[in-house]
């Protein structure tokens, strides 16, 4: 069944919608919503649209401010500092202040509304920016209509077409977005294939791109600018570049030195930074499978053994047990907290799970004894750390306030992007190890789960490890790169491969101005030509488009002489005749007339 679309008229003189649902007291409701269609009805019938810009999608929550500036830009334009600054934008609520200005730079937006990623921008043909206020499909719709009201004529209307985001709970779900809704075509790739390497001569952009896509995936089609992201998004965003001495115990775990607390050299097993990534989607997977109550009642937790031991004095601060044993937490890490027990002669050092304190914590049963600590943990026999388990509850439950619900939404399944950058200059059968198997698409989550190389020192809670559906993993590689002389065979089929030509990302030229941009490209296209025919070298050593944003910077001769000249020296090296070659390289960077002796044919 189709979603039901619900028309929007806003007028100078009313709002109506034919969504009951819809009220001027709550515009915060567009939240749930997702624009389908959005025009401007002038009197006579005739129905303008929005003008799109390059990258700028056809139709999204920034589409209706868009399309305003779009119509009464003059009149926008014309107002003063002050008429625009105070200009209405929005108010969600009719007790709220009204959301105001009409700005020069998005910093100035950004001060003025106290607000980060909610804005738009528009520019018209002479670059005269206009940024506001912008949210939801419904945070401008009285910036609309009071474009209607000053400037707008006796039955001008503008028309928004929406529906629910959603007719299901699982339609939230990232997995869920229609591919029309990202930014990048690349972005649905990425979706669909789960492990995507781009591929490609130098300069073209592919680590560029694969943070763009990663943006765009993890704000949902909102930006695809990384810097965009709140702090929060960002985290869900992993990157690594690779090289040769790159290994397992960096990628996925292994034993790093640590100084003992008696100054002697010991060493810890540590999570590697892929790990640890994957670590957090698995926690976002299994939060959005609980119950609401349930997540809520599991971050109280979690905060109140946080502040608990973060008001601990670390090896200053004595407990006892109920037999009257002292011992000290002496420190703390992600998995695991480590006590010191001054008057055991036989180990004075123990381990605590951290994640079975908090299991302890987050139950709702009652602890009264240290068997109870046992039975909860399906033990038949109590071990030595039951007691210090029960020990901390008790002192944890008595020396820390009570918590209220932290959440009052479900917690709904993120994705997880993961770059690595260079991923053929590693050995990549030495830094993923058995995890080969747990990347296939086909293998994610629990049916993929392995046992590491140091699964024998995993606290009990940790299981095997998985990468769950909600990661996905970007590589970029150089196709003429030999630091690794081939690319792993089992991984190769685990990964889409996608060429990125130097054709494709000539956009990323679009910050230099319109005579430099024409002249690179020029320049570019005309060396790549000649590169293309050279018999040992071919389109895998053209030149990316990267090289010429120096331009903003450099003349064309220091480009040609301190950059692309050594790369193409680099290139011929062994060629026969690479002088000459080298000489028609730099006639076709130089746009000189060149003969039919000087043209390189298949």
């Amino acid at each position: 069944m189709e979603d039901k679309t619900y028309q929007l008229t806003i007028t100078a003189e009313e709002i109506q919608s034919t969504d009951q649902r819809f009220t001027m007291d709550n515009l915060g409701l567009g939240d749930g919503y997702r624009p389908t269609e959005v025009y401007f009805q002038q009197a006579n019938g005739e129905k303008l649209y929005r003008k799109c810009q390059k990258r700028e999608r056809q139709i999204s929550n920034q589409t209706l401010p868009r399309l305003i500036c779009q119509i009464f830009e003059s009149q926008l334009l014309a107002l003063s500092e002050k008429e625009k600054h105070e200009f209405p934008i929005v108010r969600y609520h009719l007790k709220d202040d009204y959301i105001r200005g009409i700005y020069d730079t998005v910093k100035e937006c950004q001060q003025a509304t106290k607000k980060t990623l909610e804005y738009v921008c528009y520019n018209d043909n002479q670059n005269h920016p206009m940024v506001l206020y912008c949210w939801n499909i419904f945070s401008t719709i009285i910036f609309a209509q009071e474009c209607l009201k000053r400037f707008g004529e006796q039955g001008d209307q503008v028309i928004l077409h929406y529906t629910d985001k959603t007719n299901k709970k699982d339609k939230k779900k990232y997995s869920q977005i229609e591919e029309d809704n990202y930014i990048s075509p690349f972005s649905q790739v990425v979706i669909d294939s789960k492990n995507v390497i781009f591929h490609g001569a130098p300069g073209t952009g592919k680590s560029y791109l694969a943070k763009s896509i990663a943006a765009d995936i993890i704000s949902q089609g909102e930006t695809n600018q990384y810097d965009k992201l709140t702090e929060q998004q960002k985290q869900h965003i992993g990157f690594v570049q690779f090289h040769p001495s790159y290994d397992y115990s960096d990628f996925v775990e292994g034993l790093r030195p640590t100084i003992q607390e008696d100054g002697t050299m010991g060493f810890t097993l540590q999570d590697g930074i892929f790990k640890s990534f994957v670590k957090k989607a698995q926690e976002n997977e299994q939060m959005s499978q609980e119950s609401l109550s349930t997540y809520s009642h599991y971050q109280r937790a979690r905060i109140q053994l946080d502040d608990y031991l973060s008001s601990i004095e670390f090896g200053i601060d004595a407990l006892a047990t109920s037999r009257g044993t002292q011992f000290y937490i002496t420190s703390v890490d992600d998995h695991s907290i480590q006590i010191k027990i001054p008057d055991n002669e036989i180990s004075q050092h123990i381990t605590l799970d951290k994640n079975l304190l908090l299991q302890l914590l987050d139950s709702d049963k009652e602890f009264h004894q240290v068997r109870d600590v046992v039975s909860f943990l399906n033990r038949k026999y109590p071990t030595q750390q039951d007691s210090y388990y029960f020990t901390l509850l008790k002192d944890i439950q008595k020396n820390t306030l009570s918590i209220a619900p932290q959440s009052s939404h479900q917690i709904q399944k993120e994705p997880y992007v993961f770059i690595i950058d260079e991923i053929n200059r590693g050995e990549l059968s030495k830094i993923f190890g058995e995890l080969f198997f747990s990347i296939d698409p086909g293998y994610r989550g629990k049916v993929g789960e392995v046992t590491t190389q140091y699964a024998n020192l995993h606290a009990p809670s940790e299981g095997n490890f998985y990468i769950p559906d909600n990661v996905y993993i970007i590589g970029t590689m150089n196709d003429i790169d030999r630091s690794v002389d081939t690319f792993d065979f089992a991984m190769r089929r685990r990964f889409r491969f996608m060429n990125i030509s130097v054709d494709e990302q000539l956009e990323m030229l679009n910050c230099l101005d319109d005579n430099t941009k024409k002249d690179a490209i020029q320049r570019l296209t005309a060396l790549n030509q000649v590169i293309c025919h050279i018999d040992d070298l071919g389109e895998a050593y053209c030149i990316g488009a990267a090289y010429f944003l120096k331009l903003d910077t450099l003349t064309i001769d220091q480009l040609w002489t301190d950059y692309l000249e050594p790369l193409l020296k680099d290139y011929m090296q062994g060629l026969y005749e690479a002088e000459v070659l080298l000489k028609r390289c730099k006639q076709a960077y130089y746009l000189e007339n060149m003969t039919e002796n000087d043209v390189i044919y298949d």
